[in-house]
């Protein structure tokens, strides 16, 4: 019996060894061993490598590329204002900067940047500037005007600026010549993909996300709370970036993990193509196969010179909403409610455009007022006041605003809500970020978290839609 058993092991081996070796050897003719499943997936990546062997080889050199920092040993980037902040914050804003013949739009940029965001925002962010000029003559002029202006910024750490000197950068000389572009040009872009490069570098451990927006740009109000809401949303899916503008490499937020990725990625490529192609593809190879973009855009291109040789580019994103977007819309509604409403409350007066108002003597957590639309409707901007308009009694002192999207008709309410952002001191107003143009809106719930045993008012719930 001994014997029988040492001679089937025997066998077994002698079977077994050459199908490992065959498999070792062979990686991709293993079908007869798999699952149909399996099958599938190895019948895909046989398709797509003779579909795009290319791909495949870039994928091969980003990750031989990401075991060797070699291009960043001798990155030698600087702080020339300010100081790192002392705590990890929720944000990096980033803006690379370099010398225009027109004149620079950088100050401007952070000047909305800064009056964009209320004082509690400005907590969950830090700016970083990268000065990207080698002329000492322009440097010198940008640090004291940044030190001038913005001084409070610079103080308290919100606001800090680096330079990175001209013998970090690789060559810039006999380099790729794509797109049919001029030598000047294609040494200009590879620069600022090494720029851009650099700034992500040195950003990386300063926040858990970083904004990249360029430094010709009008910031919407309120875009830091806007951001944390999708952050929120979001936190659970997957995505390598989400888009809050239409244009170039404006309003691209990153993981803070996936900067050194990428920053290994613009070195490796930084002749090949412009920033956002780079993006694109870099996109694509962590398996994120489309843009994912939000409506409204949060920023606007402003400059009307490109910071390449002054050249006209007087490029705006057309889904930008600014402060200029008229008085509210509310569209066709019912008005339903957990509140004990008595016969004096006439509940539709918060969703009245006049001066009237909803009141009630108590109100307890958990309670609602939601609004339904008669007809589903794109909102851009929503709005919620309430408490006394005279003196600061009656708000929702702890309460959030949730929007509804309608997925099996309901009529007196909706199937899932997302939230759209909490209520400070008795007041919100907010665009409405929708990752596709034209998510439609059913329901619009204020929703009471703690308990108001003095009484309500609801002032104003107004809505603004396309």
């Amino acid at each position: 019996m001994r014997d029988f058993l040492w001679k089937l092991i025997i066998i077994a081996t002698a079977v077994v060894l050459p199908i490992y070796y065959f498999i070792d050897e062979n990686p991709f003719d293993t079908a007869s061993f798999l699952s149909l499943k399996e099958k599938e997936m190895v019948a895909w990546q046989r398709a797509r490598m003779q579909i795009n062997p290319g791909r495949t080889n870039h994928m091969k050199t980003f990750k031989d590329m990401q075991k060797n920092s070699e291009p960043l040993e001798n990155v030698n980037s600087h702080i020339l204002l300010g100081a790192s902040p002392t705590v990890k914050k929720l944000l990096t804003i980033g803006i690379s900067s370099v010398q225009r013949p027109q004149g620079s739009y950088l100050l401007d940029t952070l000047q909305s940047l800064f009056f964009a965001s209320s004082l509690s925002e400005q907590k969950y962010f830090t700016v970083l500037v990268h000065l990207a000029d080698p002329d000492p003559n322009w440097l010198d002029q940008m640090i004291s005007n940044i030190s001038t202006l913005f001084q409070p910024y610079i103080q308290a750490r919100q606001l800090v600026v680096i330079n990175t000197p001209l013998k970090s950068y690789l060559p810039l000389k006999n380099l790729k010549k794509n797109f049919n572009d001029t030598p000047t040009h294609v040494t200009f872009r590879s620069k600022q993909n090494m720029d851009y490069a650099f700034l992500m570098n040195f950003a990386t451990n300063y926040s858990d996300y970083f904004l990249m927006i360029e430094d010709d740009v009008k910031c919407a109000p309120g875009f830091v709370s806007q951001i944390a809401t999708i952050l929120s949303a979001w936190e659970r899916k997957a995505w390598v970036t989400l888009e809050f503008s239409r244009l170039g490499f404006i309003g691209k937020l990153f993981h803070a993990r996936d900067l050194p990725r990428f920053v290994r990625f613009l070195l490796l490529f930084y002749q090949e193509m412009p920033c956002d192609y780079l993006l694109s593809h870099f996109r694509d190879l962590l398996m994120q196969k489309k843009p994912i973009q939000f409506f409204p855009s949060l920023f606007q291109h402003m400059g009307n010179y490109s910071s390449f040789e002054g050249q006209l580019n007087s490029l705006t994103d057309k889904e930008f909403e600014g402060n200029n977007i008229g008085p509210p819309g509310n569209p066709a509604a019912t008005i339903h409610t957990s509140l004990n409403v008595t016969n004096a409350s006439v509940l539709m007066n918060a969703y009245s455009l006049d001066k009237s108002f909803f009141y009630i003597k108590e109100a307890k957590a958990g309670s609602h007022l939601t609004v339904v639309l008669d007809i589903p409707a794109t909102v851009f901007r929503v709005q919620v006041l309430t408490g006394s308009e005279l003196k600061e009694e009656n708000q929702v002192k702890e309460g959030q605003v949730e929007l509804g999207y309608d997925s099996t008709n309901r009529i007196n309410d909706c199937d899932d809500y997302i939230l759209l952002g909490l209520l400070v001191n008795g007041i919100l107003d907010k665009q409405v970020l929708s990752e596709e143009s034209g998510k439609k809106v059913k329901c619009v719930r204020l929703l009471v978290t703690a308990a108001l045993p003095s009484g309500l008012i609801v002032r104003h719930i107004n809505l603004w839609i396309k």
